[in-house]
């Protein structure tokens, strides 16, 4: 019995979650989409995550999500979907943006243009998504820990600047979370009088150690708990020929003679 058929002959269908990680195809994706067009069923969830579905296997799934009128969960992790895909899916649920609440594009690439399209859909009035994931877990809480600073998206702001907060480590740990995901392309980023510890700046370095390229300008002066091996990580890190920065600003009335010396050896 193939799927198509197998949901033909299926009146009520309320979830298909096990065909997550089954070896589904674009073809599978088209055949899955007449289907359940051709005979409009209680589809509430729907789930393909781990398929390498593709752009076209996806347009196919846009296809159902411009008709259904009950589809309220779609998880699309691991799908192989670029920025031709999430076009797709936004103008999609722009022509139909009022059921689905839940949307999962997590490990999929959307580059600038695919963010910039999520986000131009989130602000649709009509659209009634509440979870909305394309990141890694931690980043993803990264990204909503500074969006309730800032108010606004971090993955399309160039410049982040959160000087005077105090943050603590705790926060700054959620920050560099975010930086560390490819799709974090900040080229400033300003963390002055945060309060932060050699905990955060360690957390920092790390971060860029995996995401290196974007980041121009760095400021963490005025944490007067930095101490040298923070300072030390940092310097390390402008060791790395992959990384662009252009201006680091540290050294305050706390910095020693230690941390003016690797500073100056790092660059």
């Amino acid at each position: 019995l193939t799927l198509g058929k197998y949901l033909v002959e299926t009146v009520t269908v309320y979830s298909l979650n096990s065909l997550n990680n089954s070896s589904v195809t674009p073809e599978d994706c088209r055949v899955l989409t007449e289907a359940l067009n051709s005979n409009p069923s209680n589809l509430i969830e729907l789930d393909l995550s781990g398929n390498k579905l593709g752009d076209s296997g996806v347009t196919e799934i846009s296809s159902l999500l411009r008709n259904s009128q009950t589809l309220q969960i779609l998880r699309l992790s691991d799908c192989s979907i670029t920025e031709e895909g999430y076009k797709a899916l936004s103008s999609a649920l722009r022509s139909n943006p009022s059921h689905l609440i839940e949307l999962d594009l997590t490990g999929n690439d959307p580059g600038p243009s695919g963010v910039k399209q999520l986000s131009d859909l989130l602000q649709d009035p009509n659209c009634q998504l509440k979870t909305l994931r394309f990141l890694g877990p931690a980043a993803d809480e990264g990204c909503q820990y500074v969006t309730g600073i800032v108010g606004k998206n971090p993955l399309l702001l160039r410049e982040l600047n959160l000087s005077g907060c105090k943050l603590g480590d705790t926060g700054v740990n959620q920050i560099s979370a975010l930086l560390q995901d490819k799709h974090c392309t900040l080229n400033t980023l300003k963390l002055s009088f945060c309060h932060m510890t050699d905990e955060g700046c360690s957390a920092v370095t790390s971060a860029l150690k995996s995401n290196p390229s974007h980041l121009r300008e760095l400021n963490l002066s005025g944490n007067k708990l930095l101490e040298d091996s923070g300072v030390k990580n940092l310097s390390d890190l402008l060791m790395n020929t992959q990384f662009k920065l252009e201006k680091l600003e540290l050294v305050s009335l706390y910095s020693t003679a230690v941390t003016v010396r690797l500073i100056y050896q790092g660059t």
